[in-house]
């Protein structure tokens, strides 16, 4: 599957890894250089008009951090849009507050885990996914 991208969204992406939030370096220690069981994640990375947090090809997810701004309206809103564009491509999003990351980081983990060990499974039985 080829993911395309709005070449407009390559800067703003670019800033915004130079520029992380405290809670995107907290998790990104923990996904850089395959270390979340060997899969490769990519910081920031646009989608389509969006811009991923965190994304891997290999494994069709997304993986979105929501601070304090996910609260509003407007922002819940595109939240939403945003999750369904992702899913209707063939990608699984996983969403976590910035508290979890914060304060509950072996569940963060062990959710992130989780949905590799259920990929995998899937994907064994039903090798449907180029490599």
């Amino acid at each position: 599957m080829k993911v395309y991208y709005n070449q407009y969204l390559k800067e703003f992406a670019r800033q915004n890894r130079n520029k992380p939030t405290l809670t995107e370096k907290i998790l990104w220690k923990y996904l850089k250089g395959k270390q979340m069981k060997g899969y490769d994640f990519h910081r920031q990375k646009p989608i389509g008009n969006f811009i991923a947090d965190f994304y891997c090809y290999k494994l069709l997810l997304i993986i979105e951090l929501d601070g304090y701004t996910h609260t509003f309206e407007d922002v819940i809103e595109k939240d939403i849009i945003k999750q369904e564009f992702m899913q209707d491509i063939g990608m699984t999003v996983l969403r976590f507050k910035d508290e979890e990351v914060l304060n509950d980081m072996d569940n963060v983990l062990r959710a992130i885990e989780n949905y590799i060990f259920q990929f995998e499974n899937k994907h064994i039985l039903n090798p449907t996914h180029p490599e």
